[in-house]
């Protein structure tokens, strides 16, 4: 494509890979533009939905025009498979932090998790990780967890629309979720546990699918930097 292409307004569907924040793959594909495609160095470019580094998946990264779009694609469903950790909680509901609770899980068979994926399906009450981005009096939240400090969080509506248990090999189970914007999977997995009697925190996140937007059909950030010019 040209830079008159990309300008006038391009929907790229990037596979992040993990440990990359969604700003430094957004800000890797831009500077390859720049560099390959002659783009100039204020062109609008933006990602419709955050990943956390610990998460892969599809990222969708809209160029020039499209730009315009990216609420519009923010608010679509997502699709979401990974593996919760059963018997154990973290700080922040997954591997960022050590392990600092666990819990017996030998009360825990197939029926009880199947039966207890019918609690979460529809519209739900959600709050956030505490080792998150919202902002709480102007100050992030992660700021807070990190200064030790202890924060009222409210709950948020979320909706869950489909949520299939995929694999169970006590203590992890593998998951298929299907939800609205705003939802975060590591309080799923945090409430998933305690629903349980028992605790658990993500170990693995990925997200498949934005409305219709599917990961197979995304490229690496660096082999979509590989292709330009070329």
């Amino acid at each position: 494509m040209t830079a008159e292409d990309y300008l006038n307004g391009q929907i790229l569907l990037i596979d992040k890979p993990l440990h990359f924040t969604s700003f430094q793959a957004v800000n890797k594909l831009k500077y390859a533009l720049i560099n390959k495609v002659r783009l100039p160095k204020k062109f609008k470019i933006g990602h419709a939905g955050t990943l956390d580094p610990l998460a892969s998946g599809l990222l969708l990264v809209c160029t020039g025009k499209f730009t315009k779009r990216i609420t519009e694609l923010q608010g679509q469903a997502k699709e979401y498979t990974g593996t919760f950790y059963i018997g154990a909680t973290t700080p922040s509901y997954d591997l960022e932090t050590e392990i600092d609770q666990t819990f017996p899980i030998s009360h825990i068979d197939e029926a009880f998790i199947h039966e207890t994926v019918t609690q979460f399906l529809g519209e739900i009450d959600q709050k956030p990780p505490i080792y998150s981005a919202i902002k709480k009096d102007g100050v992030r939240l992660y700021e807070h967890a990190r200064a030790g400090e202890t924060i009222e969080i409210a709950s948020r509506k979320t909706t869950i629309h489909e949520f299939e248990i995929t694999r169970i090999a006590l203590p992890e189970v593998d998951f298929r979720v299907v939800c609205s914007k705003g939802t975060y999977i590591r309080s799923l997995a945090f409430d998933f546990g305690v629903a349980l009697q028992s605790g658990s925190h993500l170990t693995v996140l990925r997200r498949t699918k934005i409305g219709d937007y599917n990961v197979a059909n995304a490229v690496d950030v660096t082999d979509f930097e590989a292709t330009l010019g070329t």
